[in-house]
């Protein structure tokens, strides 16, 4: 290729670039004006208003990776599209998120990924921490771990469904990659290794090979490991990259998780039902009558039905001794016909019956 193919390349690529910048705009300004039809429809029904619509942006993300035609990828056009959308709706209502800190947690991570960078996020030292963050109104809505798929539920969120009226508004998963990192790269002179104790469980292998003997001393969180390593020559962090970055700290090895398909999922937490998307989820917590078979008859109307059940977990009730609440996931909506019908025939039969959420399925 000669010079002067290139340069027209290259122009090219400035022009694209400019009308991409106009669209860009355009897109903004229409945004603007969905959030004044919003305030004016708001000030005559004396309803709050819901800038941000999972269900909305599921389906625009949905479409535009169905008629991508590439040579992007499907996901990366998704991870583009929500970018434009988290700028887009910060016109509109700028959004804070909480979640589950230090800064440069795996949550922190998720949160960004489902809201796009526009967003404010706010760490919280606990998961009780963000369910009153969102609850007392200090942030829209908040992000906590819900399970991993090496380790398995994190209790502490469930728990807190328990007594809490917030609603699941959406879910997002993540890769989690694990990198063994510290201020210098002489892995000879480490002494103690710093992580969260989940983290530890995902690396025993490769740490009981590698470091045997090595002090492992578990922390509150991965980005916390990351400080303290920050500050120690002969510490050495577990962590993700985010954490690796913001304490400048150097990869030793990189991916040293036990199952290279290691990922958590996540659940957003707020104040609002959302509605159908085309492709959701629905979340519950059922707890049985003490009868020989209850929990068959809970799960029969599913089956009755034609609905399908993507998890449960029993959780002890409180206050109550060998008494046990039951996490459901299921496909479909609370309003779609057949799931309607099936919720309410448990609903009959349920001690405890409570919809956690509807919400749209992970779409990147």
């Amino acid at each position: 290729m000669n010079d002067d193919a290139l340069e027209k390349l290259r122009q090219q690529i400035d022009d694209i670039d400019q009308q991409l910048l106009e669209l860009f705009n355009r897109r903004a300004r229409c945004a603007v004006e969905v959030a004044e039809v919003k305030r004016a429809l708001s000030d005559e029904s004396d309803e709050g208003i819901d800038f941000f619509r999972p269900d909305r942006e599921a389906q625009v993300i949905n479409r535009m990776k169905t008629l991508n035609q590439g040579p992007l990828s499907d996901d990366e056009v998704g991870r583009l599209i929500r970018e434009v959308m988290s700028a887009c709706l910060a016109l509109e209502q700028p959004l804070k998120i909480a979640y589950l800190g230090p800064e440069g947690t795996f949550t922190q991570s998720a949160a960004l990924k489902h809201f796009g960078h526009s967003v404010t996020t706010v760490p919280m030292s606990s998961i009780p921490d963000v369910f009153n963050s969102v609850e007392s109104g200090h942030a829209d809505y908040g992000l906590v771990p819900v399970e991993n798929s090496t380790e398995g539920v994190v209790s502490h969120t469930l728990d807190m469904f328990m007594n809490s009226n917030l609603k699941v508004c959406g879910e997002v998963e993540i890769p989690i990659h694990h990198h063994l990192a510290m201020r210098s790269q002489n892995v000879s002179e480490i002494k103690h290794v710093y992580s969260h104790q989940q983290s530890f469980a995902q690396c025993r292998r490769w740490l009981d090979q590698n470091l045997p003997g090595i002090e492992r001393i578990p922390v509150s969180s991965n980005a916390e490991a990351a400080r303290l390593a920050s500050v120690e020559s002969d510490a050495a962090a577990i962590c993700g990259l985010p954490a690796v970055e913001i304490f400048d700290l150097k990869i030793c090895y990189e991916n040293i998780e036990d199952l290279s398909d290691n990922s958590t999922r996540f659940v957003i937490i707020g104040k609002q039902d959302v509605d159908p998307s085309g492709n959701d989820k629905t979340s519950l917590l059922i707890s049985t009558k003490n009868v020989p078979g209850a929990l068959l008859g809970l799960l029969q109307p599913l089956a009755d039905h034609g609905i399908s059940m993507n998890k449960i977990e029993s959780r002890p009730a409180q206050g109550l001794k060998w008494a046990y609440v039951f996490f459901i996931d299921i496909d479909g909506h609370q309003q779609d016909p057949e799931v309607a019908k099936a919720l309410n025939e448990l609903k009959q039969q349920a001690a405890l019956f409570k919809i956690l959420g509807s919400y749209p399925k992970a779409t990147l």
